[in-house]
């Protein structure tokens, strides 16, 4: 299988990951991928051949084989693996889409057209939901595998050296033994770690991203409610429109200016009408 070009694939899902993202992509490529292909794929490499049983019956070593190691572990993790990184590949095609129909659009419409997007790689609107789906779909991927491989192999995470075997066409009980199982319990264990770790970092960034969202929606929502209540602790009744509905600073100034000048209008009007009541009288 060739790695290397599913890492280029998905090298570029950097630019629209967050921080906790980029980590998740370190640790599925550092210590997942790259341990996957140089160490595990040798290591299993000569499961079934070394796999010695002490009978001479044909097909007895297949069949107590089949009974220990239904599923390869290698087969497993190399589908785990491509299950587990394509849902990233869905954030790299949605981008890809809006570039092409903005730039569709401009092509219809000009080059000085109005954007369709501000930004077509940040995480707004239908991105946002296809990227909270990936990380969503990336921790089930690798839950569901932990718990196959859980079901497939209880009570074998240790490797023994030795398994007891009495299928059919076994004459009787006989004894099997496991080509480096120490080995082999060591890279299990580590596999199945580093799963555990890249689920705990998808479950982690949803709920970042959960929050910065909800946030984002109730904050702005909090500053006018608290400005509001300021203007109408501090503004005069005439500040304020019908409705009660405070406006904005230059209206209310405009509004307290013209009212300053009609009451100095008024005054002098009374003042020059007094004056001449008196060279009447």
């Amino acid at each position: 299988m060739n790695w290397a070009s599913l890492q280029g694939l998905l090298s570029g899902v950097n630019k629209y990951s967050t921080a906790l993202g980029r980590i998740w992509l370190s640790v599925v490529f550092i210590f997942r991928v790259l341990v996957f292909v140089v160490a595990a794929e040798d290591v299993w490499d000569d499961e079934q051949k070394d796999f010695v049983c002490n009978t001479k019956q044909p097909g007895c070593p297949n069949v107590c084989y089949d009974e220990f190691f239904p599923v390869s572990h290698v087969r497993l993790w190399a589908l785990q693996l491509i299950l587990v990184t394509c849902p990233s590949l869905l954030v790299v095609m949605h981008v890809a889409y809006r570039e092409e129909r903005e730039r569709r659009h401009r092509l219809k419409h000009g080059p000085n057209a109005p954007s369709l997007y501000d930004n077509p790689s940040k995480k707004r609107g239908g991105l946002w939901w296809t990227y909270l789906l990936s990380l969503i779909f990336k921790a089930a991927v690798d839950s569901g595998f932990l718990y196959t491989f859980h079901r497939l192999y209880e009570g074998h995470y240790d490797m023994p050296r030795v398994v007891a075997c009495s299928q059919p066409p076994c004459p009787h009980t006989v004894d099997c033994y496991i080509s480096r199982p120490t080995e082999k319990k060591v890279f299990t264990y580590f596999m199945v770690a580093t799963a555990v770790v890249c689920i705990l970092l998808n479950l982690s960034e949803v709920a970042y991203l959960v929050g910065k969202r909800c946030l984002e929606i109730v904050g702005p929502r909090r500053h006018r409610s608290r400005r509001r209540s300021r203007l109408h602790d501090s503004c005069p009744p005439y500040a304020l429109s019908q409705g009660d509905h405070p406006q904005d600073g230059n209206s209310v100034l405009m509004k307290a200016s013209s009212a300053v000048v009609d009451a100095e209008r008024k005054g002098g009007e009374r003042e020059s009408e007094t004056s001449m009541m008196g060279e009447n009288h």
